[in-house]
């Protein structure tokens, strides 16, 4: 995909060491959670102090749930402008009929992903839209965990016959070119492997864009929230019409 964030069209780059640290914007910032941000369901405490999703009301609409970490939950942002809202407004301005549910938590890894899956699948979820891993490349978490995490989830929504759209994701430079290469591709493996729509980088056109992201240098601003929804709507709008159309 081109990057948004070309020096042609006014926006002003952070300084390469701040830059590397905004390819893990899906990273959260664990000492300060954030309350997960939902389109059309409420979130509420889960086990072991987790979040979870509220159980759909018996006339709620199918669903399309967008599992991940802060970026999801929208972080900084009000409710409405974290991109799983973006994308709400854009399901139905195109006269789908589905509610986007966001099931963003702060500071959640692949593993904690998978943990909450179960019961963030309850109800009639007809897409699942994978958007987790920055906290394990700021860990450091090996590759093999990462990828068998996201495995997992990709294939526990396939047995469902729930579509999925998986989401790339970038790790910290500081690992070194070996374990950053072995990380991209994992999330491009999975994808190829389970023939699942792919976006190569969640935050492509926003990550070191400093007037795209908030004080903190990791959490996109609205704007750059409406950009990423930009990122995932052709990826996601032939899933939306297919799961329509059965």
């Amino acid at each position: 995909m081109t990057c948004r964030g070309a020096a042609s069209d006014g926006r002003r780059r952070v300084a390469p060491a701040l830059a590397a640290a905004v390819l893990l914007a899906c990273a959260a910032c664990a000492a300060a959670p954030d309350t997960p941000a939902a389109t059309a369901r409420a979130v509420v405490p889960g086990p072991a102090g987790a979040a979870r999703l509220e159980a759909p009301p018996p006339s709620a609409r199918p669903r399309v749930v967008v599992l991940g970490d802060s970026l999801t939950a929208g972080l900084g942002l009000p409710v409405e402008e974290a991109y799983p809202a973006v994308l709400q407004r854009r399901v139905d301005a195109q006269g789908y009929d589905f509610d986007v549910v966001s099931a963003g938590v702060s500071g959640d890894t692949t593993a904690g992903g998978l943990s909450r899956l179960d019961w963030s699948l309850d109800g009639d979820v007809k897409v699942l839209v994978v958007a987790l891993g920055g906290n394990d490349g700021l860990r450091g978490l090996p590759v093999a965990e990462v990828k068998r995490n996201i495995s997992a989830i990709v294939r526990e929504a396939t047995r469902r016959k729930i579509a999925v759209l998986l989401a790339g994701m970038e790790a910290p430079p500081n690992l070194g070119p070996d374990y950053t290469s072995r990380f991209r591709q994992a999330f491009r493996d999975v994808a190829d492997e389970y023939d699942v729509a792919f976006v190569p980088f969640l935050l492509e056109g926003v990550a070191g864009i400093e007037d795209l992201n908030q004080a903190d240098g990791i959490h996109p601003t609205a704007a750059g929230a409406r950009i990423i929804a930009d990122t995932v709507w052709p990826a996601l709008e032939p899933l939306l019409r297919t799961a329509s159309a059965s």
